[in-house]
């Protein structure tokens, strides 16, 4: 990178135009830090479009990317069994990441401190005044950025060391029925009437947009992601002999992979280089939901960037992985049947406080008694095998007997 073109020193430099790239973007503009945001260039580097989903309160912050949303959510058990609630004052919201690429870029081009580079960066390192990153332009020109302060949301190549290991992967389509089929005031959050893996769980979800149309997906809670063609069939089974929505096109597809892990993601990755999104942790290990705690996390950070504070705040609280690591452990191991586990939670728990402490916004005295309603033997066995279990760096979880 000899010769590259040298940069002022930004009071920031995000790197990735991901969710987490933009919510930190967006918050440290408008709490008056200036910010260089660095996005890949058009072409292989760039994500397909995405979907986001998050239950929320009240009017937020990026409400104009919501492309729907539902007051009434639903969880099918594997009988069939319907829970069905309004967890008021919260509501499932539905964002696209164009739209919510659009609304933040247009909000950055409408500040002074702000600006959006396209290039591909390579590397990221401390400096004496802070941090550079090292990229080449969509032109294939070198070029060095500079800044206080770096904050990287580019994905880890590995996961951190870990006593258990799951994946949630998934494959939707957005449909289009030939005759009404959905209700579109409810979202199925998950649908138990699927065939289960030998290892892990599976599930429906379906996101109606119109009576007409839905994001239909099939999600696995396992070690090991399938092939597409395993997808496509578990799909056609679960919308022609599940759903049975009768005549359909499949209009776009989305796929992706979550890691779902115990392993503890450091924040930081240098003196001035903070780890942002799901390299930092935002994923919650138990749920595999990431845009909630992005948007808290990017708040916390600008917050403290404005006040010269050199701390990170994690994007999620020591209780909360504690648990989480317990759940997923029972749940690897098969010490609980996971679409039991599921369904019986929200039928025992109002979905209203269920949700907050899936988002970590529980008391400890809800979170006793949400304890209270899960399979305490299995649980308690559980959470006092984990601390003498050795963290690997495998793709594998920790072995033991069940």
């Amino acid at each position: 990178m000899t010769g590259a073109a040298q940069e002022r020193v930004d009071d920031a430099v995000v790197v990735g135009g991901g969710a987490a790239g933009l919510c930190l973007a967006h918050c440290l503009t408008e709490a008056g830090t200036g910010v260089t945001l660095v996005e890949a260039p058009d072409g292989p580097l760039r994500p397909a479009e995405r979907t986001w989903c998050y239950w929320e309160a009240g009017t937020g912050t990026f409400e104009e990317a919501v492309v729907a949303s539902w007051r009434r959510l639903r969880v099918r058990g594997p009988d069939g069994e319907v829970i069905e609630s309004d967890p008021a004052p919260l509501r499932y919201r539905m964002v696209r990441s164009g739209p919510f690429e659009r609304l933040v870029h247009a909000r950055l081009a409408a500040s002074p401190a702000a600006r959006v580079l396209r290039a591909t960066a390579h590397e990221v390192r401390d400096t004496p005044y802070g941090a550079e990153v090292r990229c080449t332009t969509a032109g294939g020109q070198p070029l060095t950025l500079r800044g206080r302060h770096v904050f990287d949301s580019r994905p880890v190549r590995r996961p951190p060391p870990h006593r258990t290991l799951l994946l949630q992967h998934f494959r939707g389509w957005f449909v289009r029925t030939d005759a009404p089929r959905f209700d579109p005031g409810v979202a199925d959050l998950m649908d138990f009437r699927v065939p289960q893996p030998g290892h892990g769980l599976a599930f429906g979800y379906v996101l109606p947009l119109a009576p007409d149309r839905a994001l239909v997906e099939y999600t696995e809670f396992s070690r090991a992601p399938l092939t597409t063609d395993a997808y496509e069939a578990a799909l056609r089974q679960y919308t022609e002999g599940v759903l049975r929505l009768g005549r359909f096109a499949v209009e776009s597809a989305e796929q992706g992979v979550i890691p779902m892990t115990d392993g503890r993601f450091p924040r930081r990755a240098g003196r001035a280089v903070v780890r942002i999104g799901a390299a930092g942790g935002a994923t919650r290990p138990a749920t595999g939901y990431t845009f909630a705690a992005v948007q808290r996390q990017s708040r916390a950070i600008a917050a403290a960037v404005h006040r010269g504070s050199p701390g990170v705040p994690p994007p999620h609280g020591r209780r909360a992985l504690a648990m989480d690591a317990v759940l997923l452990r029972a749940l690897d191991t098969g010490r609980v049947d996971g679409p039991r586990f599921f369904t019986d939670l929200f039928r025992r728990i109002p979905m209203e406080r269920l949700l907050r402490f899936l988002d970590g916004g529980s008391t400890p005295w809800e979170e006793f008694g949400i304890g209270l309603r899960t399979p305490v033997g299995p649980m308690l066995r559980t959470a006092a095998e984990l601390p003498f279990l050795a963290r690997r760096e495998t793709g594998r979880s920790e072995e033991s007997p069940r």
